[in-house]
């Protein structure tokens, strides 16, 4: 696979008290930012990579307007050598949008929209932070749609404190009814550092019980099945096209990005708190937009740490973000990969986790249950 690239814009209107992605809400750094990271894609230019996609995330990258991502989008094509057929795609939420930025955004070469939509229900939006309504959050994907974008992504978020199946099934339903390429439905998780983390901690808010996350989660997979969505990772579901064959064409609504990280293929990261991936090495920029800014003002690259992957390491990663994807680890590769027999290595745990329900062990492939979906993190970690 080709390389991706990955663009981290670190603005947001108001900061959402679940998320632990890095954004600030000073709006007056955007310009010095702007100038800060075309400098970082000058300055790593070259290499030998084909890059095949390009994200641009964050933060809230549609608080900029459509001549800045084309500024950015430009920028990347002159420093990378990106494909003519590349998937763009931008992160927007549906407070910061209209029907003339999707026109521009169109214009400026993006040709996947990610909507964060997260619910439609008010009670949800307003716990989890949000700056849109649900009619908001409908108003984007209609003028996504009518602006002409055929690959559009939806974000949402389940397991919040009180919902019932009942509220999250109108979302899924909701959802569903625009027909979007991609669905991307996400158990509410509280990161340490976060605000809500804290009211957790103490005690102002009581999480989910663990039966009815698994319960939603259940209900999820069913739901979206029925609507002819097909599930290729433990929160991502692609649509297919049903023709006179059935149901076709879901891979092709994958989204190819994030597909990337769960494959060990390289990515590059920009702007700050940005990741990068070249096989061993994995390195990272400091997570501070002035700093960011002053070291590229310096003609610095603003590194705040790497690090090189043993093998070992490789292997534990190589496990964890196999059993990610509904297809599981494919054996052969694997035992190319690093020289085993993982089957022989693993044959305890895999016997362990087959007679729980946990694990399906076939020929050359080693995949998660939907029940061993639920405790990915706790599977994972029996391996290493």
């Amino acid at each position: 696979m080709d390389a991706g690239l990955y663009i981290h814009i670190p603005f947001c209107l108001k900061k959402c008290p679940y998320c632990d992605f890095y954004s600030i809400t000073d709006t007056s750094l955007h310009p010095a930012f702007i100038d800060a990271l075309v400098s970082e894609m000058r300055m790593t230019r070259g290499g030998n990579l084909t890059f095949d996609t390009l994200y641009i995330g964050g933060g809230t990258p549609s608080v900029l307007d459509a001549k800045t991502i084309g500024k950015i989008i430009g920028t990347a094509r002159e420093s990378y050598e990106i494909l003519a057929d590349a998937e763009i795609t931008l992160e927007v939420n549906p407070g910061t949008v209209s029907l003339n930025k999707f026109e521009g955004y169109q214009h400026a070469g993006v040709n996947r929209i990610n909507i964060g939509v997260q619910s439609f229900d008010p009670v949800n939006l307003h716990f989890l932070g949000r700056i849109h309504s649900g009619r908001d959050a409908r108003a984007a994907i209609t003028w996504a749609q009518k602006t002409g974008f055929k690959n559009i992504g939806l974000d949402l978020i389940y397991g919040i404190p009180n919902q019932t199946k009942k509220s999250w099934l109108m979302d899924l339903k909701l959802a569903v009814e625009s027909e979007p390429q991609h669905l991307s439905c996400y158990i509410l998780s509280f990161e340490p550092g976060t605000p809500l983390y804290r009211d957790r901690q103490e005690g102002r808010l009581k999480p989910l019980a663990e039966p009815q996350v698994c319960e939603l989660f259940e209900t999820t997979l069913e739901f979206l099945s029925d609507h002819g969505y097909v599930q290729y990772e433990i929160s991502n579901f692609a649509r297919g096209s049903v023709g006179s064959s059935g149901l076709k064409g879901a891979e092709l609504n994958r989204s190819r990005h994030n597909m990337k990280y769960w494959k060990f293929v390289p990515y590059i990261g920009l702007g700050p708190s940005a990741h990068s991936f070249l096989e061993p090495k994995r390195y990272w920029n400091c997570a501070d937009v002035e700093k960011y800014i002053q070291d590229l003002e310096a003609e610095k690259l603003p590194r705040a740490g790497e690090e090189r992957l043993s093998m070992e390491q490789l292997v534990i990663e190589a496990i964890y973000l196999g059993l990610r994807q509904t297809k599981g680890i494919l054996i052969d590769v694997f035992d190319k990969k690093f020289g085993v027999n993982f089957k022989t290595m693993f044959e305890d745990i895999i016997t362990v986790l087959e007679a729980r329900g946990f694990v399906e062990l076939s020929q050359n492939r080693c995949a998660l249950t939907s029940r061993g979906m639920l405790y990915l993190d706790s599977i994972a970690a029996m391996f290493i």
